[in-house]
């Protein structure tokens, strides 16, 4: 089967379960995308890398790239396998000594591991078929910022910082592995960068 190339192009708050996140691929050179809902600790494992954020000590997943590499393991890529049920399930492609071996993962470490790795993301077309959206079909796209809005708000109100006070704050919240409330710093500042 030809495989299709995937790339991130972003991670929303869900809605519909309480604590999880909307992960978006979406196929390189096309419209149609794979949302799939992960947990916060995943979420925040990708958002950190993505947003190469320096952690104090290693997370898990830095933790199993240095050991892979400490023993010339290399992963070249990710395939997005199946589609089961409303789950994916994903495999990683591993190579020591020229023997590659696949391994099962669940898709949601296996992307936070390409992202460390800087390995392409791959899935199959039947899995577009059956899991994809078209990107104009996105329908609650505008919703579904507005939790993480509420949820900046409800943990406290960032707009009342000042941007050096907020730099500070991340780099504590960094410090402290307050990972969840250094993405919201981050994001308020971001923010800030677009509009001035």
């Amino acid at each position: 089967m030809e495989k299709i190339r995937l790339e991130i192009i972003g991670m929303k708050y869900s809605q519909s379960q309480s604590g999880a996140y909307a992960l978006i691929l979406e196929e390189r050179n096309g419209r149609r995308r794979l949302p799939i809902i992960i947990g916060s600790f995943e979420a925040q494992a990708i958002a950190i890398e993505l947003e190469k954020i320096r952690t104090p000590r290693p997370l898990t997943h830095d933790l199993f790239r240095s050991f892979a590499e400490a023993y010339g393991i290399r992963l070249t890529e990710v395939v997005i396998n199946n589609f089961q049920d409303g789950v994916f399930f994903a495999k990683l492609v591993c190579i020591q000594d020229e023997n590659e071996q696949e391994v099962d993962s669940r898709t949601s470490d296996a992307i936070a591991l390409s992202l460390r790795f800087n390995c392409p993301i791959y899935t199959y077309e039947h899995i577009l078929e059956a899991a994809g959206i078209m990107a104009e079909e996105e329908p609650e796209q505008e919703e579904q910022e507005e939790p993480k809005q509420q949820t900046v708000a409800a943990d406290e109100n960032l707009t009342a910082y000042s941007t050096t006070e907020l730099t500070e704050m991340l780099q504590q919240a960094v410090e402290r592995e307050e990972y969840e409330k250094a993405s919201l710093i981050r994001d308020e500042l971001k923010k800030r960068q677009k509009n001035t």
